[in-house]
């Protein structure tokens, strides 16, 4: 025999009851039946009665058991309109090396009970972050001191930080639906989202490429789901649907709620309806009228449809699917397509004949009403989202198998901070080397054990039903235990020739003024000093002394071209015949020749006009000119001269290891107008007309002018 499917879909102005059998990839309808609520005991998708809820279960559970056998487990669906959606990130000192999957694994299990905590704030309906049900997450970025990276395995840094967005239901809305289940007999077998449901059917995966938006009209929301990019990609609600309609028809008409419905639905299908009003008077409303009356409320609803649309997708997607009863309202896919700019035949109801590989369909009414019920029964058997309990710490917690469930989700539906069960790092010192300070960390504190029945066991392994889930607090870490040669280094002995001579050179270490040997231990707020011989700076300290080391020259990479600039009576190095740098490394066996009074500048700081000059550029394109008898000089700078892509002038500094990127400039002449530049015309007591000349002749302001020319300005009577 086969499996009997039971769904429910629990809306705001009805519940529907689907009873499927499922043959190979077919399902078969073996029975349907709606019951509307009598009250108001649904709004916005939420339970806010049970008691009354829960005799609309029953009546449809007893009337779906007349023809068949007895029910005792549904498929029910949250809507989408529940789901909450949040991004949080987490952090954790980097003193050692993230070196395993699990280290990891805690960290973003931190951030989504960051992104918990973070959405219970925001809601003060909710007492606490456990209030809601974690039903997924997904890491966004991995960050090493702020920087994106993408794995955080053995990176090192300072700071190690996860982002992650993560996917909420309220337990609220999980709870009360539960509640009235129970009490119509029947046990939650499995949950889908009513986004999902509906898109399962009528958008298969095949589909979801395609940029399209599913939205829903209920009774008193519109949820609205995305695809795009092979997924889901988003959800959303608008609390306006087809009550909106159906209450402007009550107000113009005099009708009763009721009535109004009925009456919307009429002249949906027949285009016209007969009606009594409150005072007992006929009416009969043909469809151009009724269009009329509701143009307002249509109108709002389908720019409330559109606007969420927009916010969710950035864009107008490429075509819009509606279902529900509310999709019915004449007129509406035209407004929404309207407002879209889209094609009207790109805005669609679709009905159940929309859903492939369903069969004994005819038991159903052809309308966009029974897709969702249908689409909870079809998703949630295949892709079921059961309900299990685990204990943690000996407190049990529900929770939601959106996939396969790990210690770290449970865990965090416990309310649980596992970041505060790490012991913390040992007390480390900060010591100072040649000026600098230097960090020495202490151990890394240790991770909590985690236990599943009584063996020990990893925040990302998987947990079934009744599991028994322990957390113990991690171990503190130990204070940290350094010697000098954990700081400076190696001790090798350095020889090298110097103008021919061998020369050795030891290193020396002090601490706090005192020598110091490389095995002694040292302590918080140490001054060392050592004095080695590693670079080409060092050797000129030492050999010379420290004004040498200041005046030994700089090295400017300019165009990919090294350029060495000397100040007036300085010293330098010359490494294996090649001109050294400062930060250039000294190595034993280097042949070494001391360079001195090479005359380059005797400016406190070279230019770039310096670096221009070393390269043995011109600097200036020039002329010279005559204006009024009076020679000029005209300079133009002939090259941009960029530092990290900003430009400077020949005049601005230039620094030890600056890169710089030259390019020549592509110059026009100089015009009449640049000799302004460099005369001041005094025009005190001149009146009438003026007239400019080159060579005698008549000219313009941006007439050219070339070497030699003679420039004067005439005034005309």
């Amino acid at each position: 025999m086969n499996k009997q499917i039971f769904a429910l879909d629990i809306g705001t102005r009805s519940v529907t009851g689907i009873l499927l059998e499922k043959h190979g990839k077919d399902f078969k309808i073996i029975g349907c039946h709606t019951e509307e609520h009598e009250e108001r005991a649904m709004l916005d998708g939420q339970i806010h009665n049970v008691l009354q809820v829960t005799e609309i279960i029953q009546k449809v559970k007893n009337k779906l058991e007349d023809d068949g056998e007895l029910l005792e487990s549904v498929y029910v669906a949250a809507a989408g309109r529940s789901l909450k959606t949040k991004r949080a990130s987490a952090s954790i000192p980097l003193q050692h090396a993230l070196s395993t999957t699990e280290m990891i694994a805690n960290l973003e299990f931190s951030a989504v009970y960051q992104a918990q905590s973070a959405l219970a704030a925001e809601n003060e309906n909710i007492k606490a972050s456990s209030d809601y049900y974690c039903v997924g997450y997904s890491i966004v970025e991995y960050r090493i001191d702020g920087e994106r990276i993408g794995s955080l395995i053995d990176q090192t840094g300072n700071v190690a930080e996860a982002e992650v967005i993560a996917t909420f239901l309220p337990k609220v809305v999980v709870e009360s639906l539960l509640a009235a289940l129970e009490r119509a007999g029947l046990q939650m077998e499995a949950l889908t989202l009513e986004p999902i449901a509906a898109i399962r059917v009528l958008v298969p995966e095949s589909m979801r490429r395609l940029n399209v938006a599913l939205v829903d009209i209920g009774a008193g929301t519109s949820d609205i789901a995305i695809t795009n990019d092979g997924t889901v990609s988003a959800y959303g609600m608008v609390p306006y649907a087809g009550d909106e309609i159906t209450e402007k028809i009550s107000d113009v008409y005099l009708l009763d709620y009721p009535l109004a419905e009925e009456m919307k639905r009429s002249i949906s299908t027949e285009g016209q309806a007969s009606v009594h009003d409150i005072l007992g008077f006929e009416t009969t409303v043909m469809l151009d009228e009724f269009m009329e009356t509701i143009e307002p409320a249509a109108e709002l609803l389908a720019e409330s449809i559109t606007q969420e649309i927009l916010k969710l997708n950035g864009e107008s997607p490429r075509a819009v699917m509606m279902i529900g009863g509310g999709s019915l309202t004449p007129g509406l896919p035209e407004l929404i397509a309207n407002k879209l700019e889209l094609p009207e035949n790109r805005v669609a109801v679709r009905s159940i004949d929309a859903i492939q590989h369903l069969q004994n369909a005819s038991m159903l009414p052809n309308g966009p009403d029974f897709v969702t019920p249908v689409g909870i029964a079809i998703a949630a058997e295949e892709k079921p989202v059961h309900y299990t309990t685990v204990h943690v710490n000996d407190r049990p917690v529900r929770m939601f198998e959106m996939r396969e469930l790990t210690v770290g989700d449970c865990i965090v539906q416990a309310g649980i901070e596992l970041g505060k069960f790490y012991g913390k790092p040992g007390e480390g010192m900060i010591v100072t080397l040649n000026g600098q300070p230097k960090t020495i960390p202490g151990t890394l504190g240790k991770g909590p054990k985690l236990f599943i029945n009584d063996k020990e066991t990893k925040a990302n392994a998987p947990v079934n039903a009744g599991d028994r889930i322990e957390i113990t607090q991690g171990k503190d870490g130990y204070g940290t235990k350094a010697i000098l040669k954990d700081i400076v280094g190696s001790s090798d002995h350095l020889d090298i020739q110097i103008n021919g001579e061998s020369k050795t050179f030891k290193p020396e270490y002090f601490i706090n003024g005192n020598p110091a040997e490389l095995d002694q231990l040292l302590k918080d707020g140490d001054n060392i000093i050592a004095k080695n011989c590693r670079s080409a700076a060092d050797l000129l300290e030492l050999v010379i002394g420290e004004q040498a080391k200041s005046s030994s020259g700089i090295t400017v990479y300019a165009n990919g071209k090294t350029v060495r600039i000397f100040p007036k009576n300085s010293h330098g190095l010359i490494i294996n015949g090649t001109i050294a740098a400062k930060s250039d490394l000294i190595h034993n066996g280097d042949r070494i020749e001391f360079i001195s009074g090479s005359t380059t500048y005797e400016e406190e700081v070279p230019t770039a006009l310096h670096v221009i000059e070393k390269l043995e550029l011109q600097p200036w394109q020039t002329a010279l000119i005559f204006f009024d008898g009076e020679p000029i000089e005209l300079k133009e700078k002939k090259q941009s001269i960029l530092r990290e892509d900003v430009e400077i002038e020949l005049d601005e500094p230039v620094y030890d290891l600056d890169e710089l990127r030259i390019t020549e400039r592509d110059l026009p002449s100089f015009i009449f107008q640049d000799v302004f530049r460099y005369v001041v015309i005094d025009l005190s007591g001149v009146n009438g007309r003026f007239e400019l000349q080159v060579n005698e002749e008549k000219a313009a302001f941006d007439s050219p002018i070339y070497p030699g020319d003679r420039l004067a300005i005439k005034w005309l009577e």
